[in-house]
């Protein structure tokens, strides 16, 4: 199913290098969330009403910051390919981060205010009407959720999105909690004790959670985290497995967003090399560094004393 949509909507849908292919491939995951959230929640507010379940309220209105989640995917896909200004020279991909930390405050406040509610229904226990109708629903939106899984995995695989893998996995929790949901349900008939107040709590604790997760996570983007060390490795792999590069020294890496990452590094080069080889090689280095894993970097010469491979095997072993 999601391969028919990629080939229907997408055009020139293998070339994921290219970043307008990736830009559609995050806008169709992005619509694709809206819309399946946007059915859920409708479905499970309605059930959650007609069966008077906070539990079953409450999963809606997860729902909902899911589709908030899907909204960011697609702000981030369009924003991070605004073409940089001049207030703005490195891009505009942190706008991304922006969206994400607004979200995890609806996220918060939604999850605040069903805990609110649950602890009322603890409290004050009222009776649940279950029925094969809301069984069904219930079942359904499980599907639905696993779907969503399905399809994110697809897309973050395939184009090596953090954003899509990570919204797979929210998916797949949400199949679970609406699992949990449709059996506190079933048990609900037959146990004394407010078990839809307690699973609506329970829920409502993810929520709070999921809202302090995102808010942490757009917080370290926004004030600019270490290196990933398998990029910080590969960069090192990439410019050393060239003769005249001896050694590398004070790699930098900065994070401007999605699909924009800036860095410097020295390399370090004989003093006895020519200066204009050596020049055109690191040129060729950098063009294959951003073609390779798209990283921008500029590389700064330091002549040492030094003779190529023997050099570089000797400053390796110590």
């Amino acid at each position: 199913m999601i391969e028919f949509l990629i080939k229907r909507f997408i055009k020139d849908h293998e070339n994921i290098k290219d970043k307008y292919v990736r830009e559609r491939y995050g806008v169709l995951s992005g619509v694709l969330g809206i819309i399946c959230n946007f059915i859920l929640f409708l479905l499970k507010l309605f059930t959650g009403l007609f069966m008077n379940s906070i539990a079953v309220i409450s999963d809606a209105f997860n729902n909902i910051t899911d589709l908030g989640s899907s909204v960011v995917t697609i702000l981030g896909s369009k924003l991070s390919n605004r073409p940089p200004d001049e207030g703005h020279p490195y891009g505009h991909g942190r706008y991304e981060y922006i969206a994400s930390l607004l979200v995890s405050f609806i996220i918060f406040a939604v999850g605040v205010e069903t805990f609110k509610t649950s602890i009322k229904k603890i409290i004050n226990p009222e009776p649940i009407d279950f029925s094969a109708l809301s069984a069904t629903i219930l079942v359904s939106s499980i599907l639905i959720k696993l779907w969503m899984y399905s399809y994110n995995k697809y897309i973050g695989e395939k184009i090596n999105s953090s954003v899509n893998k990570a919204t797979a996995h929210d998916s797949l929790n949400d199949a679970f909690a609406t699992s949990a949901v449709l059996l506190g349900s079933i048990l609900g008939r037959y146990v004394a004790f407010p078990i839809d107040g307690i699973l609506g709590l329970v829920i409502s604790l993810v929520i709070i959670y999921s809202g302090f997760s995102i808010a942490k996570d757009s917080v370290r983007l926004l004030l600019g985290p270490s290196p990933d060390p398998e990029l910080a490795d590969k960069i090192k792999e990439l410019i050393l497995e060239n003769d005249n590069i001896i050694g590398i020294h004070d790699l930098i890496v900065h994070d401007y967003g999605p699909n924009k990452t800036l860095a410097s590094v020295h390399a370090e080069v004989s003093i006895k090399a020519d200066i204009v080889d050596i020049h055109w090689e690191i040129d060729k280095i950098e063009k294959k560094i951003k073609r390779e894993i798209d990283v921008d970097i500029v590389i700064h010469m330091d002549p040492i004393e030094g003779h190529g491979k023997k050099e570089k095997q000797k400053r390796r072993r110590n």
